[in-house]
């Protein structure tokens, strides 16, 4: 108290310096994910392009406005944002400072809920340092955005053991928003207001949820109508319904009416659902008007498909669903190569229009990817083994699932999250490697509470045990202490 008083400076400093020390070993892994991250601007400049979709929303940027594609335009508010700065690069530092915002959040408030430090930042390490999301936070693409969006979410709720209103409202707008920037996100958002409800938040609590979460929804959808005349996010979710069930479908069994024949499988063969959106030779871009015009027609085929079909619709499903879990990535489709993407050369832009409008009125440095040594080369060979495999993903989700049912139920939100959005956007169109990636922070979040959760319940039995086996209640109660410091370190006398 002397010190504060006569000192406030060096006391302020001793503070910072014990916060630190507290901190030391995620400090260290922050600054490491920090340097991985400055390679990859070094060794690939100006950032990644990917056509259509990075040129669509940088488009969309220049021009906001509501979208009837596939795309809503949440993405697209960032770069709007980010416009005056002209410039890629700067797009992509920013996701890549995003990377670590979510490698914060997950150390943060494992740390809040009684993690050890070294624990802790364990959790963090495979989305702070897995070469899969530096290469797309590296791309001008809305995965980084959306991620950051519902860790936060995710981080606001269980934060404390009950939310309050004010968290309540929180997450519904940040989940509100990676809806506008993935629609997938909708049916999450009424998960977290159910679960709300479950864990019995009180009514101020699921009712600022509900508002929070409505409210730029309609806006949003309003904001279209007046634009382009139809009250939606997006106009293009009937259609990729659609090509999710050209796998199984079979119109002798779902019998569909005379306007709905027309997308019957007509023979034209994919190796993944998602190729059937761009077949020309496909059912439904043979229509007139083709996917843009009959998004509608095709929303209604696919539903009527699922519940003809459930089973096989089931089961298609749970085939793609498992592909995330292999050792060495799978070629779906067969086309595309499902990691390792760090390469070294040059790799030009197409000589399309949307190109040149965008460089003209976005960023007037835009160019194709190049390499630059020896970054790239340092990359090329780090992609390999810093690359969270398939079964650890599993591993993961087990530990959350058995923590969230045999535990404290701390694991559960997260755990319900991470499943959703494994199984999600598979369920509404095919699997892909790129939408995985969502999946492994939250993952780890529900697999540290879960374990930690089920290590406390293990160290109370013991302590019970004692009891029972005639050790003293001061015995007992020291054993149970001990568990609980264990698990916590410094912060083992905080509520959980």
């Amino acid at each position: 108290m002397l010190t504060e008083t006569l000192h406030p400076s060096t006391a302020r400093a001793g503070r910072v310096k014990r916060a630190v020390l507290g901190h030391r070993i995620f400090t260290v892994v922050l600054c490491l994910a920090t340097a991985v991250r400055l390679v990859t601007m070094l060794g690939y400049r100006p950032g990644q392009l990917y056509w259509y979709d990075s040129f669509t929303y940088l488009d969309v940027a220049s021009h906001p406005r509501p979208s009837l594609g596939f795309h809503p335009s949440g993405y697209p508010l960032l770069l709007w944002l980010l416009r005056p700065f002209h410039s890629v690069t700067v797009v992509v530092g920013v996701q890549h400072a995003m990377g670590l915002g979510i490698g914060v959040m997950i150390y943060a408030v494992l740390r809040r809920r009684g993690l050890p430090a070294w624990g802790a930042s364990l959790a963090a390490l495979p989305g702070l340092f897995d070469a899969s999301f530096l290469r797309l936070e590296h791309g001008v693409l809305s995965d980084t955005m959306f991620i950051l969006l519902i860790v936060a979410a995710l981080t606001v709720l269980t934060w404390s053991p009950r939310p309050t209103a004010r968290a309540c409202a929180a997450a519904g707008t940040l989940l509100a928003l990676a809806t506008l920037t993935r629609t997938i996100t909708l049916p999450l958002l009424v998960l977290v207001l159910i679960w709300s409800a479950v864990r019995r938040v009180g009514a101020r609590g699921l009712v600022a949820g509900m508002l929070a979460g409505a409210l730029p929804l309609v806006a949003y959808a309003g904001w279209n109508a007046h634009v382009n005349g139809r009250f939606t996010l997006t106009g293009g979710e009937g259609v990729v319904l659609w090509a999710r069930t050209m796998t199984f479908a079979d119109c002798a069994v779902i019998r569909p009416p005379a306007a709905e024949r027309g997308l019957c499988p007509n023979g034209a063969h994919q190796d993944a659902a998602s190729e059937y959106v761009w077949d020309p030779a496909a059912s439904l871009n043979l229509l007139p008007g083709g996917r843009d015009g009959n998004n509608d027609l095709a929303r209604s085929f696919a539903l009527r498909a699922i519940m003809a079909q459930p089973l096989d619709y089931l089961a298609d499903v749970a085939r793609d669903t498992a592909l995330a879990f292999a050792w060495t990535p799978v070629r779906h489709p067969e086309r595309v190569t499902p990691a390792f993407g760090f390469a070294q050369g040059e790799w030009s832009l197409p000589p399309y229009p949307l190109v040149a409008k965008v460089r003209r009125e976005y960023d007037p440095g835009i160019s194709g990817l190049r390499s630059a040594q020896p970054w790239a080369g340092f990359l090329t060979a780090y992609q390999y083994p810093a690359y969270t495999r398939g079964p650890l993903i599993a591993l993961l989700l087990l530990a959350g699932g058995v923590g969230a049912a045999a535990g404290r139920r701390r694991a559960a939100l997260p755990w319900l999250a991470a499943m959703f959005l494994l199984a999600g956007p598979v369920a509404v169109l095919d699997f892909d490697h790129r939408y995985v990636l969502p999946v492994i922070p939250v993952a780890c979040l529900s697999a540290a509470l879960g374990l930690a959760d089920l290590a406390q319940v293990a160290g109370v039995r013991r302590a019970g045990r004692g009891r029972a086996d005639g050790g003293s209640g001061a015995d007992a109660r020291r054993a149970q202490v001990g568990t609980t410091s264990q698990l916590s370190g410094p912060a083992g006398n905080r509520r959980t």
